[in-house]
């Protein structure tokens, strides 16, 4: 079974500086981030293309600042250290996560908000 990272404010930027880089910034009291994460697993063991990092929200406030978060769960995805995609929904399913990582992999940079 593949692990997840898990990121820090200390090693965020590192974590995304290279390769495609899958950012599942949760909250331990998130509902709908604790019932995503068997799927989120899941995702990494499939998508051995992408590096799966987690990173807790209330531990790295002044990272989620700096990123302009404003809700959870939130999925950032980086490409070589740029955001190139985000994907923010408070009834956010697995299959519209999936759906929009391969859209996300596939398509130029954008970045999709549902707060």
């Amino acid at each position: 079974m593949t692990t997840l990272t898990d990121a820090t404010r200390d090693n965020f930027f590192d974590l995304v500086a290279d390769g495609d880089v899958l950012v599942d910034v949760w909250g331990p009291s998130c509902t709908r981030c604790l019932a995503l994460l068997p799927h989120v697993e899941a995702l990494a063991a499939r998508r051995p293309d992408i590096r799966v990092v987690k990173l807790e929200a209330p531990k790295a406030r002044r990272v989620c600042m700096e990123l302009r978060l404003m809700g959870l769960p939130a999925f950032l995805l980086y490409r070589d250290g740029q955001e190139v995609a985000r994907l923010t929904d408070p009834n956010l399913t697995a299959e519209q996560l999936d759906e929009w990582l391969e859209q996300s992999t596939d398509a130029a940079p954008q970045t999709e908000g549902r707060e």
